[in-house]
């Protein structure tokens, strides 16, 4: 059974950084892609960035681009958001997502093409 584990959330002022962690257990995740995604109050999900787990290959969003990286350490399951230049509107719930499938990581970036979720971690940005 998959299971998706964040951490790493907080509060942070605007144009500080935030590390997000996501431990992933229950089976090797080769040929599976992970994703990050947030969540403000009252908006709908929304796609950050994700990355194959094998290759390593990434897409990220254009809303985030050149300020958040998306990585993996194979060796410790756990995929990471390096969040640098915060701004409040960064604000949101950021949660860890997988699914089985390498190709198309620019494509497929909406929350019901992913299977499995984490319970989610809070990022709060202060003015």
């Amino acid at each position: 059974q998959v299971q998706l584990v964040e951490s790493g959330g907080g509060l942070v002022q605007a144009g500080g950084s935030l590390r997000l962690s996501c431990a992933a257990s229950g089976r090797t995740f080769s040929g599976y892609s992970m994703a990050w995604f947030r969540q403000a109050p009252g908006k709908e999900r929304e796609f950050v960035a994700a990355i194959t787990w094998t290759s390593g290959s990434t897409y990220t969003a254009d809303s985030v681009k050149g300020r958040f990286t998306i990585f993996r350490d194979s060796a410790k399951n756990t995929v990471y958001l390096q969040m640098n230049s915060l701004k409040p509107e960064d604000t949101a719930v950021y949660f860890c997502a997988a699914r089985y499938g390498t190709s198309g990581i620019n494509i497929y970036v909406n929350h019901y093409d992913f299977r499995y979720w984490g319970q989610g971690t809070q990022v709060t940005v202060s003015s």
